[in-house]
């Protein structure tokens, strides 16, 4: 009985500890339960008490006076929950087991809250450009214009419009053709062309601008979309207008039409004829090269591609009037007719050059080269080289006075030439290549502050010719278009 009385206090002892343990863990789990029910209990009630002060805010506001009123969007977020998990979950836990790096960014965010009160709880973790209002350049009063993402009051135009530094630079108007782009390290993001147009926006994945913020503003100047993102907005060129206009058929790119323009030799004054309309891009070019003075007959078989090249010549005239306040040469006439059986139409007519874009030119040759002055020339636009060979063959069994002086693709290779940069943004420099004799350390690092304070220059960046550079060729290219035919009129 002895013996077995010490065990049994030990086995005593032993679950009587185990039992307090479990009870400390107990408690110990109860107060983090209860910690964090409070937390989340706090934070509802943060949040509710914010969308009710604005709402109390609305109505309290006076209309006549300057509004502090939240817009829709702002209300919206107040209501939503951060983005961020990591800000959800340390939202949740309790306050000693935060680290302290959290705890004091948390203190941060209430320093701020408490110097903006007007500014909804929920939104003082996001930056400015992200509350739904684009940011547009500073005005020289130094009011900001803002804009709310539902319908807010539509600035004054002329408020905004800033005055011509240069002589005979006109600034941004309705009607006019624009480009806007976005570049993120130095690739092109974004690029659409639109109509300038008061009371709209241009819309894209980064956010909008109101047209409003463009007028009387001059081209080239970068805006802030709704999400902070600068967007260039410039005036669209010929080629931009070419390659973004609304299609019917393909087009004759711009590097294809100029290498043409070059074959005829296309100069102001002259007379040329054009067969395939298209959408009316080469039309375009030929009207610009022969200028007020000279005349383009364009011939197109299709009814609907002739209403599409008629349409797009109008617009662009359109634009170029309100951009340089003076017309664009009416001087394309624009016909639906086959001239395989339309000699009646060049009847009396002659032609200092002749631009072709059909699927069987040879077909036409002989009743246009008639028309063609000689020495002049026919450039012909072919997609595929079985046209071509097809055209050869036509030329061989027809007996045309025509000399085939060339047979050519016109390939364009981009490339990218940027400074060499380092993962944390700086310039790479040149290093000296070793020296045989190695300086001692003294040396060196004198060597190596004097050669550091050369390279910098004023601003902190590297001095002229420090810097390496890499070049290598783009990754998109333009694949192939067409093969250009020239022919020249000789005599038999």
């Amino acid at each position: 009985m002895t013996l077995h009385m010490p065990s049994a206090g030990f086995l005593f002892v032993h679950r009587l500890v185990r039992v307090c343990t479990g009870s400390q863990r107990l408690v110990t789990h109860r107060d983090s339960l209860v910690k964090l029910t409070k937390s989340r209990s706090g934070i509802r009630t943060f949040s509710t008490g914010s969308v009710k002060h604005n709402d109390k805010g609305s109505e309290d506001s006076d209309p006549s006076g300057p509004s502090t009123k939240p817009t829709p969007r702002q209300a919206l977020l107040g209501r939503r929950r951060p983005l961020s998990p990591l800000e959800r979950i340390s939202s949740l836990l309790p306050q000693d087991a935060l680290s302290p790096e959290v705890t004091q960014l948390r203190e941060q965010n209430q320093e701020g809250a408490e110097d903006n009160p007007n500014t909804p709880a929920s939104l003082t973790h996001r930056p400015q450009e992200q509350s739904g209002h684009p940011e547009t350049a500073p005005r020289e009063d130094g009011s900001d214009d803002h804009h709310a993402s539902g319908a807010a009051a539509e600035p004054n135009p002329s408020e905004r419009c800033t005055p011509a530094s240069l002589p005979g630079e006109k600034m941004l108007v309705s009607g006019e053709l624009l480009v806007a782009e976005y570049y993120k390290k130095g690739w092109v993001e974004f690029r659409k062309m639109f109509t300038l147009q008061t009371g709209t926006r241009l819309h894209s994945s980064w956010g909008f601008i109101p047209h409003d913020d463009m007028v009387g503003q001059p081209a080239g100047l970068f805006l802030k979309s709704s999400l902070g993102v600068p967007f260039l907005i410039r005036r669209a060129s010929l080629e931009d207008y070419v390659l973004y206009m609304r299609r019917g058929p393909a087009i004759a790119y711009p590097k294809d039409a100029s290498t043409m323009l070059l074959m005829m030799d296309v100069t102001e004054g002259d007379s040329v004829l054009e067969s395939g309309s298209g959408s009316g891009a080469m039309s375009l070019f030929l009207s610009r090269a022969v200028g007020s003075k000279g005349s383009v007959l364009s011939v197109e078989v299709r009814e609907d591609h002739h209403k599409r090249a008629v349409t797009n010549y109008k617009r662009w005239r359109t634009s170029w009037s309100l951009r340089r306040g003076e017309e664009w040469p009416d001087n394309v006439r624009f016909h639906t007719a086959d001239l395989c059986t339309a000699s009646s139409l060049l009847a009396g007519q002659a032609f200092h050059g002749v631009a072709l874009d059909l699927m069987n030119p040879h077909l036409v040759l002989p009743t246009v080269i008639p028309h063609l002055y000689p020495g002049a020339v026919c450039a012909i636009y072919l997609a595929n080289i079985t046209q071509v060979i097809d055209l050869l063959e036509g030329l061989r069994c027809m007996h045309l006075p025509l000399l085939c002086e060339h047979i050519m693709e016109v390939p364009v290779r981009h490339w990218l030439v940027a400074p060499a940069l380092q993962k944390n943004g700086q310039f790479c420099t040149r290093k000296p290549p070793p020296l045989d004799e190695e300086p001692s350390e003294e040396e060196d690092e004198e060597t190596t502050d004097e050669t550091d304070k050369e390279e910098l220059t004023t601003g902190g960046r590297p001095a002229f010719g420090s810097v390496p550079y890499i070049a290598r060729p783009h990754p998109v290219q333009l694949s192939h278009t067409a093969f250009l035919v020239k022919l020249r009129k000789c005599g038999q």
